[in-house]
């Protein structure tokens, strides 16, 4: 059993993002909190606390609470623009899996070398799961390599790609994870990054191996909005089903 099947035992596991809105940091951690437990309730399989609205101190206040209070789901981090405050968060919180928008292609390759070199330092010093990115939303492409070339390499990054279109909110492309899939040959994990939604849950993750869903939560389904329980409510029991047919 890979890392990412030993971390997360649930087929098709959610993962949801927790965006870090609110008015301030105590205001931040108590709708962190709040949204948390909704997911969680409703059997998301893991929560990621990011930085979106927030700052990198607003993660590490939302960790620290959310780690005592044993929600039955999986902590995950994703400090944006600061990878390495992630694993400084990951090694002194007791988080399961770090979220980081890219592990391969963003980068000319003379500054790739030094950051694959710094990742692999980072990796090898917390217990956490790496799901990386490649080809990731808002991010430049730089690498000079194929597609494919890039995608392998990210897998051999890390524990699981997570695989998006080009915009939050935006459906992935179908052909993209095929493409990704076909480059790993099916070794590593591949994610769904955005645009999950109840229509189309059942055709994505009948080829993709999870998902990270944040906006479809939201009462109006927008980044901004605040976290609905009929909505998470609805895409689970849509997820449940494909979890069957899978």
């Amino acid at each position: 059993m890979s890392r990412f099947g030993e971390t997360f035992t649930t087929p098709k596991p959610i993962l949801g993002m927790l965006h870090l809105s609110g008015d301030g940091p105590a205001a931040k951690c108590a709708q962190a909190e709040e949204e948390a437990r909704i997911m969680a309730g409703e059997g998301v399989d893991g929560l990621v606390v990011e930085n979106y609205f927030g700052d990198a101190d607003d993660v590490e206040r939302v960790l620290e609470r959310l780690c005592t209070l044993n929600l039955g789901a999986r902590i995950g981090v994703n400090v944006l623009r600061d990878d390495a405050r992630a694993f400084a968060l990951a090694a002194r919180f007791p988080v399961s899996f770090i979220q980081v928008d890219s592990v391969a292609g963003h980068l000319p390759p003379e500054s790739d070398v030094s950051f694959a070199a710094d990742l692999a330092a980072r990796r090898a010093g917390v217990p956490a799961l790496l799901l990386g990115g490649v080809r990731f939303k808002y991010q430049p492409v730089l690498s000079g390599r194929s597609e494919e070339d890039d995608v392998r390499l990210g897998a051999a990054r890390c524990d699981g790609l997570v695989v998006t279109s080009d915009a939050t909110g935006q459906p992935t492309d179908m052909e993209k994870v095929a493409r990704f899939r076909a480059a790993t040959g099916g070794t590593v994990p591949l994610l769904i990054g955005a645009g999950l939604t109840e229509a189309n849950a059942v055709e994505q993750l009948a080829h993709a191996d999870g998902a990270v869903v944040g906006s479809w939560f939201k009462h109006d389904h927008k980044d901004t909005g605040l976290v609905e329980a009929g909505h998470v409510a609805r895409l689970m029991r849509v997820v449940r089903t494909a979890r069957s047919a899978a």
